[in-house]
């Protein structure tokens, strides 16, 4: 399984700094037909969106793609869930959680 991510130019570039290969680049006017795409790759274990991006899809498209387990969709940089939870639902498991809790 691969790590994919998706967004305009700006967005993806760190991720290729950081030696991710499968890059996504989108215009908001191709944003739903590229995640389409990206999420019918079998490779593609997680893939990374910008949550600003996700807006531009409508409701029920967006929540299906949140919702999807195969690839597993992380929105980054909107705010709306800590990295505990991002990773949690990423991989099922609570890396954060201690013996105490």
């Amino acid at each position: 399984m691969e790590i994919a991510v998706i967004g305009n130019e700006d967005f993806v570039l760190g991720f290729r700094l950081a030696g991710l290969r499968r890059v996504f680049v989108t215009t908001p006017e191709n944003y739903g037909e590229v995640i389409k795409q990206a999420m019918s790759d079998p490779n593609i274990g997680i893939l990374a969106a910008d949550g600003k991006d996700m807006d531009l899809l409508p409701s029920n498209v967006r929540q299906k793609v949140l919702d999807s387990i195969q690839p597993v969709v992380v929105p980054v940089g909107r705010g709306e869930t800590d990295l505990r939870e991002k990773v949690k639902r990423a991989i099922g498991v609570d890396l954060y959680k201690t013996e105490d809790e």
